[in-house]
């Protein structure tokens, strides 16, 4: 981890501009000196590749002698494997010796007593109890369909996976990111897998013209519902989707089409399932958790990491290593770091203040893992990305660590999805204020990256709604069809184009959109549960509608992936910031510049203006997009390849210049100076 320099940090505009941190200053150095401490004594001047071992420590595993099977597990008194040849019951030629003076337990078995998809777990016994769990760093779990018990499974085909292909090289690319799910990226009504994915759903996401894929609900979780946040086993890949190799056959798939794959990592919490995953796993609550009330967290209903903890730390950071090396997955993105930063996992906070984010009740040990974490990717593999998922706003997450900062390349601007709900569920579109908007799409720390979206997996569960949905309502399911003209259907159509295109154009250096919202999926999200007779009519995407030629469906689409090939055409993201050229309240105008591109937006639900002025840098403007086109479901009000000049306008000494352009109501337009 590089030392933050002491003159750069107290010199450096991107903090000193900002009067009301600088008295937080001495808690931000104190705080990056502690998580520095932290690692380098964690190290012990070695690479983080050799002190994440705990994969390669522990689980089941195959050298020349035969099998060896080792465990960490202090408050145990006993350990037996438990499989088949054994009737799954306790033998004394399936005991695991321990433990040793730092709870290990470790056993060596011969060839013939383990061989590829074999079943097993454990017998832990403790004082006072004794219970079946799955090997802490087991690498692949499946339940039984009938009995729904889950266990252990030997992974050890004769044939390794063979890879294809390199990681991409896309550190120059602007970065847009497709977040999906493998279960539910299927039309049918059941879980998809790994390889149903890469050889149908990946296509889309290629032609769509994004470059990142961020996979949600990798890591094994007992409750499909709970979207892959209730982890279970850390170093499994979920088997409901597919074998180890079918993971690898869909980030190789990937990356030979030069998308990277990142994966959400969940090291915020644990599953409080105790067969199935961590809790009490040697018959205490504190070997991997808290062990008083810090321990659970009763909205999430799960167990919470203890981050001081030398082997906590060393757990979860293989874990990390694992994925790297394993799967060669570009990167992740970190869930829930909110919770994992205070005490009170932020629930219920608006955090309006700086003093919300430097009090005691911050987790100390927690940002420090934060810190080693980011520092031991970029280690591994120095072209990973790194995402911060944090509701707070917690100062410095994506700062470098030079700017005594954790490290991540970027953070979530979480605040934009909210504000684009709270507009559209509160505020008629003909009184959103201009001003609101552009600060609100624009915001973002000096020091820090930002990845911007309409909406993510979470504007989509149960009880939310989608984009297109909200601004449809009820009619999405009557109204979609092009013959209709009815003002609820175009005003939504016309809005769902303009609200992604302005969050993209003043986006700061990255664009999200989740599966399905780029044709204005309908829909939202809901797993298979009692509440819904185990349904899976939600838990799915309807991709037919993207093709059927008389819905609107097609025609979003077909705006997206132009809008997309845009940033991509013009390294949108290389230009750190738009720069306002016109707002305008009463007229609903917002002009500004980005990449030698003009955005012109008309939010105006009525007024269609003619030879509107807008200030622009002298020279002849030719149109590159435009929302109100036909083929992306416009009424086709400007003509298509369209070219413009500026004039002078004002005292000529001031060499001022402008556009004189037609802006239909509800439109927006991008022109790119030749």
């Amino acid at each position: 981890m590089k030392k933050c320099s002491k003159d750069l940090f107290w010199s450096d505009p991107s903090w000193t501009n900002d009067p009301y941190l600088s008295p937080f200053k001495p808690i931000i150095r104190s705080r990056f000196e502690k998580a520095l401490a932290a690692a380098e004594k964690l190290k012990n001047k070695n690479p983080w590749a050799k002190i994440a071992n705990y994969h390669e420590i522990f689980g089941l595993h195959r050298d020349k002698k035969g099998w060896v099977f080792r465990e960490w597990a202090p408050n145990a008194t006993a350990m037996f494997i438990l499989t088949p040849a054994n009737n799954w019951e306790k033998h004394s030629a399936w005991e695991v010796k321990g433990p040793d003076p730092k709870g290990i337990f470790e056993a060596r078995f011969p060839n013939s007593f383990f061989c590829h998809e074999q079943l097993y777990r454990l017998k832990v016994v403790w004082d006072g109890g004794e219970g079946d769990r799955i090997p802490t760093a087991a690498t692949r779990v499946i339940q039984d369909d009938t009995t729904y018990i889950f266990n252990a499974q030997v992974w050890a085909p004769d044939q390794p996976y063979r890879w294809q292909s390199e990681n991409p090289k896309l550190s120059t690319a602007p970065l847009l990111i497709y977040e999906a799910h493998a279960g539910m990226a299927l039309e049918e009504g059941r879980v998809g897998t790994w390889r149903e994915f890469a050889d149908y759903i990946l296509p889309k996401v290629i032609d769509a013209g994004y470059n990142t894929l961020q996979m949600m609900a990798i890591q094994e979780h007992p409750y499909y519902g709970s979207f892959g946040y209730h982890v279970s086993s850390f170093f499994a890949p979920s088997s409901r989707f597919g074998t180890p190799d079918d993971f690898r056959y869909l980030v190789d798939t990937a990356h030979q089409a030069g998308i990277r794959v990142l994966m959400d990592i969940v090291h915020s919490h644990s599953v409080k399932n105790e067969v199935e995953g961590l809790s009490r796993f040697d018959g205490s609550l504190y070997q991997f958790f808290h062990d008083n009330h810090r321990g659970e967290h009763t909205l999430w209903d799960s167990r919470c990491f203890d981050y001081g903890k030398q082997e906590v730390l060393i757990f979860l950071l293989s874990n990390l290593r694992y994925f790297l090396e394993q799967f060669r997955v570009d990167g992740f993105r970190f869930d829930g770091i909110t919770s994992m930063l205070f005490a009170d996992h932020g629930l219920g906070r608006a955090f309006t203040g700086y003093q919300d984010y430097f009090g005691d009740d911050v987790d100390e040990d927690a940002l420090s893992y934060l810190y080693a974490a980011s520092d031991l990717v970029h280690e591994i593999h120095p072209g990973a990305v790194t995402i911060a998922e944090d509701v707070s706003g917690y100062p410095g997450l994506a700062a470098p660590a030079t700017l005594c900062g954790t490290g991540f390349d970027f953070r979530f601007s979480m605040g934009v999805p909210d504000y684009w709900i709270k507009l559209l569920k509160e505020v008629r579109d003909e009184a959103w204020h201009m001003g609101g908007l552009w600060y609100e799409l624009t915001r973002h720390r000096d020091e820090e990256r930002t990845i911007s979206y309409v909406e993510c997996h979470d504007q989509a569960l149960v009880g939310d709604q989608t984009v297109m949905m909200r601004l449809m309502g009820a009619e999405i399911y009557t109204s979609m069809e092009k013959s209709n003209t009815n003002i609820t259907t175009r005003r939504a159509v016309a809005l769902h184009k303009m609200i992604r295109l302005v969050t993209l154009a003043c986006a700061h250096k990255g664009y999200l959109n989740f599966m399905g919202n780029e044709f204005g999926h309908p829909e939202w999200i809901d797993f298979p549960s009692p509440a819904n007779g185990y349904s899976y009519h939600h838990a799915r995407r309807l991709w037919s509608l993207k093709y059927d030629k008389n819905l609107y469906f097609p025609d979003l689409f077909a705006f997206d992936k132009q809008m997309i090939g845009l940033a991509k055409q013009t390294q949108l993201f290389a230009w750190d910031y738009p720069t306002l050229l016109h707002i305008h309240e009463d007229d609903k105008i917002l002009a500004f510049e980005r990449s030698k591109l003009i955005f012109v937006f008309n939010f105006h639900p009525e007024h269609s203006f003619s030879d509107y002025l807008i200030h622009a840098p002298a020279g002849k403007y030719e149109m590159r997009l435009d929302t109100d086109e036909s083929r992306f479901g416009g009424l086709g009000r400007l003509n298509p390849d369209q070219v413009h000049f500026t004039s002078p306008i004002g005292d000529l000494i001031e060499n001022r210049h402008a556009l004189s352009l037609y802006l239909p109501s509800r439109c927006a337009l991008v022109l790119a100076r030749v």
